[in-house]
């Protein structure tokens, strides 16, 4: 009989140290050096707003790039997610399973009316692949994205994210993509002119990677008119700003749109579980509908996500986590304004923000990453945007106390006393 002994990893405890030298050895060196710039910390377990690293220090997520709208390990998804990991965690895909069905119905159960088929996927950008894909299967061969948007990096995903650096090194990509400036409706009109009954327009309603860009009022609702007008098809990419992270359960429900798809994901799983979903009127989804096998993937709707997923709604609902994101972001947007103004008056270009995604503009990219190292050094962990390099970008859940919020802006206040230190000792010309 053959004896199994423990690993030697498996027996001992991690150290930063060691950690640090497998990210290199078989993730990524690039990946490795960004932790060393914010100390080779390791986070070792997580609760609500907050994460805890192997060495016991604690810090506010404010980051996490959307996914903990509800904070990490809420109880309702976890209850869900532990009752389906004892019972039947994966399925055949062959046989009827029910909590993927009950999933679809808790999901469809808070989108905009009309969007009632789902597809569900594990990320954003498998999302946009289904969105796109049922585009091209009803016959809209070209694509119109905006440019700062962010869609994801596979490879059609990657076509609709008009980045040079993320793009340059995998053309050639998907033919047939043109971005436009994002809120100009009079490019966007042109464009469907011209080729009529032809284009797939996908677009975010506030850009999140892009720096948290806000689109002019009524911006979204001519989009959506002019789709209709040209007979185009409209994909909106709700990944990052759907789920209550603007105040609404979508940003398609600040203006009253209704597109062919919407894109969830993030937020979806909980927190807990990788989840996202393509969901379609029924004539954007009649090409799914017609062959089952056209678009799957094995992961597809597994009861253990799908467990996530109704937990998510759950608590989403019976903590109005929706409400509570509008609440905080209105109190927190114009106290981080006010600290940017007071500290940073000659760094900041803007703040700017809608429910619980704000966004702090400085006037280059390096002060961004300083800032974002100056606040993890004062216990708060937040984001850069990746389209938008000199956007740091706050994402919090919308289960902040009181405490929390306070311990954020303190934060914020103290990081930007030190940026201005920092900038201040530098030399002229910058790095």
């Amino acid at each position: 009989m053959t004896v199994i002994q423990d690993s030697p990893a498996a027996a001992s405890v991690d150290s930063e140290a060691e950690i640090l030298n497998l990210y290199r050895a078989h993730l990524s060196k690039g990946r490795a050096t960004l932790a060393e710039l914010f100390g080779s910390h390791m986070e070792t377990a997580s609760e609500g707003a907050w994460l805890t690293t192997s060495d016991g220090e604690r810090f506010l997520n404010a980051g996490g790039y959307g996914v903990f709208i509800m904070g990490a390990r809420h109880p309702i998804v976890i209850e869900e997610v532990e009752r389906q990991l004892r019972t039947h965690p994966t399925a055949t895909r062959i046989l009827l399973e029910p909590t993927v069905a009950r999933a679809a119905e808790a999901l469809v159960s808070v989108l905009p009316p009309g969007l009632d088929r789902v597809h569900f996927a594990l990320s954003g950008a498998e999302a946009v692949e289904t969105g796109l894909k049922l585009a091209r299967a009803g016959g809209f061969k070209r694509t119109i994205s905006m440019r700062g948007g962010y869609h994801g990096k596979t490879l059609g995903a990657l076509s609709a994210t008009a980045k040079e650096v993320y793009q340059a090194p995998f053309r050639p990509l998907v033919p047939d993509f043109r971005h436009l400036p994002y809120g100009d409706a009079d490019a966007l009109e042109a464009e469907l002119k011209a080729h009529p009954g032809e284009v797939c327009v996908i677009l975010e309603p506030v850009q999140g990677e892009g720096g948290v860009i806000i689109p002019p009022k009524g911006y979204l609702k001519r989009v959506e008119q002019l789709v209709r007008e040209h007979e185009g098809f409209l994909i909106l990419d709700e990944v990052q700003s759907g789920f209550g992270r603007l105040g609404e359960w979508w940003g398609a429900d600040i203006e009253g749109v209704v597109p062919d798809v919407l894109l969830t994901g993030k937020a979806l799983g909980g927190g807990v579980m990788p989840v996202s979903a393509a969901v379609a009127t029924r004539k954007a989804f009649r090409p799914f509908d017609k062959d089952p096998y056209v678009h799957t993937a094995t992961f597809s709707g597994q009861p253990v996500l799908m467990a996530a997923v109704q937990g998510a709604i759950r608590a989403v609902k019976e903590e109005r986590l929706v409400t509570r994101a509008m609440d905080l972001g209105s109190r927190l947007l114009p106290r981080i304004a006010e600290v940017a103004r007071r500290n940073i008056p000659e760094l900041v270009v803007d703040v700017r923000g809608r429910g619980l995604l704000i966004g702090v503009e400085l006037v280059e990219a390096g002060l961004a990453g300083e800032l974002l190292i100056e606040l993890f050094n004062h216990g708060v962990v937040a984001n850069h945007s990746m389209n938008g390099s000199s956007v740091v970008r706050f994402t919090p859940p919308a289960v902040l106390t009181h405490t929390d919020v306070d311990f954020l802006v303190d934060s914020f206040d103290l990081a930007t006393r030190d940026l201005i230190k920092g900038a201040a000792k530098m030399p002229e010309g910058g790095n």
